[in-house]
């Protein structure tokens, strides 16, 4: 099988073409393109995207079981709403507050308070969270939200949750704020974003045909991922499923057991790639998708902004860098 030469080099006119979208899920492909830049868009939805999420936790009142420090990182993992995060200011850029992360324009504010007044156990969730802005909350929060409006039945004990016994109190002040992934895993969009090379598969048709019924079923069987199947009326090999195709060389080593090496060829199309992203429900899939593609663009200005001389002052500026 052939592989996508080393230092290969294109003329890059990308083209996106959505396959499946939904809201937490995208299929997509990226043609016309190479591996540097398929990966380039890649790590942007993991590590690049901001979203909003709690950075600063002061505790007023805890009696439950569990201890601050492990309040605030559990409060910290819990997906905000983020659709609102690329026109935030960064806390540390922020002149209204003097980069103190405490202003509407680079912070949102919530609140929590909850006592357990009966003998039954009270479960304090991600629910409880009250925001001072209706744009930025718990994920869980806008979707029990959304499905109230429609009328279906949502499960308010999601999210992040802990027990209350009588007695016990918990009550905090959260400050969140925009980030990246690459500063901390608790701002990335993503929870899987991967991408395969399109597999270009040719059967050798004439090869195939001098294969008795048993052995075709034999070699197609063969695939651990079934991407090959017989047709139940003309009893010939198809490609069923040319995706499923895992690049395990499988069905080229069983073609060579059987004495019929080139029964199958298969390549990778060095320009072409297919994307599967899964997002935490901070953003839409779509939106991590355009937001990915909006600051690799920025990325490549900044780069372009460079002097002949290769100074790198500018770009660090543009990019928000020291």
């Amino acid at each position: 099988m052939d592989r996508p030469a080393a230092g290969a080099s294109y003329q890059r006119f990308p083209r996106v073409r959505i396959r499946e979208l939904r809201d937490d899920y995208a299929k997509f492909e990226l043609r016309d393109t190479d591996a540097s830049m398929a990966n380039a868009l890649r790590r942007v939805m993991i590590a690049e995207v901001p979203t909003v999420a709690i950075d600063l936790v002061e505790i007023e009142v805890n009696s439950s079981v569990l201890n601050d420090e492990f309040i605030a990182h559990r409060l910290g993992l819990i997906p905000l709403t983020s659709a609102a995060a690329m026109q935030m200011r960064f806390s540390r850029e922020c002149d209204a507050c003097d980069g103190d992360g405490s202003c509407e324009y680079c912070s949102v504010e919530f609140h929590l308070a909850a006592r357990a007044e009966s003998d039954q156990t009270l479960e304090v969730t991600s629910n409880d969270l009250r925001s001072n802005d209706p744009k930025v909350c718990p994920v869980d929060q806008a979707r029990a939200y959304q499905q109230a409006l429609s009328g279906s039945d949502f499960d308010p004990n999601t999210g992040d949750q802990r027990q209350l016994r009588r007695g016990q109190e918990l009550r905090l002040r959260a400050i969140a704020r925009k980030g990246i992934g690459k500063d901390h895993a608790k701002w990335s969009p993503a929870a899987t974003v991967t991408f395969m090379y399109e597999p270009d598969i040719r059967i050798n048709e004439e090869l195939m045909e001098t294969l008795t019924l048993d052995e075709k079923r034999s070699w197609v069987e063969s695939s651990p991922t079934k991407v090959f199947a017989i047709d139940p009326i003309t009893q010939q090999v198809k490609v069923a499923e040319a995706e499923e195709y895992t690049y395990d060389d499988e069905v080229i080593k069983k073609a060579e057991a059987m004495g019929k090496p080139g029964l199958v060829e298969i390549n990778a199309k060095e320009d072409s790639f297919i994307f599967t992203v899964e997002t935490t429900g901070a953003i839409t899939a779509y939106e991590l998708i355009m937001n990915a593609i909006t600051v690799l663009r920025q990325k490549l200005d900044a780069v372009r902004l460079q002097d002949d001389d290769g100074d790198l002052g500018e770009l660090g500026a543009h990019l928000g860098g020291p």
